[in-house]
């Protein structure tokens, strides 16, 4: 009798345990964002959290490989990518919602503090060890169009992954330069020096994102996106070196 009473008084708690489980798991988001976002969006998620007691949770990376995992039913709630060809890999696969435009940036040269190579300019990348993305992700197309816009023929020491693993060789000292978004170049602070291209504007690079269908909470991804919209998730961005579309 005495062990029965105990496994009735169990049952409960048992009970409780697993609901208190389950309220935590709809309190969680999923963002996967392109690697420039990284700094802007950390904040913002400081802001959504206080604002709906959810947490953050992201993957950054490559807009073309996050697209990719989204399509494929990666899990996330949100997806937010540095240009249009990857959302619409997204949107080819059905798991987009409303696609919404919500920041700009454009492409600056950085070289370690006090630039040793001396770069200027694009003319000067040519005898220097320089690096920039890889052709397929978005930092890469960008800078492809910048170069050749520059009548740039030099190839760089390496082609990185994402914007975010170019700007890291600067910082250590592997390269003399390297093309990265202005934001980047904001977050890495006193850790390099920034050199702005002529014209780069007219190549400017824009942001999309969208809800996925395979978000388990739809409702706080629409959240994350007005957030992301509002006058103060803009202001979060501006303050971070995105220009507004």
């Amino acid at each position: 009798m005495r062990v029965l009473v105990l496994l009735l008084l169990a049952l409960p708690l048992a009970a409780c345990g697993g609901g208190d489980d389950q309220a935590e798991g709809q309190q969680e988001l999923t963002v996967l964002a392109a690697a420039s976002l990284t700094d802007a969006y950390e904040e913002l998620a400081a802001t959504f959290t206080e604002q709906t007691g959810a947490e953050v949770t992201f993957s950054f990376g490559s807009s073309t490989d996050l697209a990719e995992q989204a399509a494929d039913g990666a899990p996330g709630d949100v997806l937010a990518t540095a240009d249009e060809a990857s959302m619409q890999v997204a949107e080819d696969a059905g798991v987009a919602g409303e696609v919404t435009t919500f920041a700009t940036n454009v492409l600056v040269i950085v070289t370690p503090p006090e630039n040793p190579a001396g770069i200027e300019g694009l003319d000067d990348l040519t005898g220097s060890t320089w690096v920039r993305c890889a052709d397929e992700v978005p930092c890469g197309r960008v800078a492809l169009a910048v170069l050749e816009a520059g009548g740039v023929t030099s190839e760089p020491a390496s082609l990185e992954e994402d914007v975010r693993a170019t700007l890291d060789k600067v910082i250590s000292g592997e390269a003399d330069a390297g093309l990265v978004y202005a934001t980047d170049a904001v977050a890495a602070g006193d850790a390099v020096e920034t050199v702005e291209i002529p014209g780069a504007e007219e190549q400017t690079t824009s942001y999309f994102t969208t809800p996925l269908s395979q978000s388990e909470d739809a409702g706080l991804a629409a959240e994350w996106v007005e957030l992301v919209t509002s006058e103060e998730g803009q202001e979060i961005l501006v303050d971070a070196g995105f220009t507004l579309p």
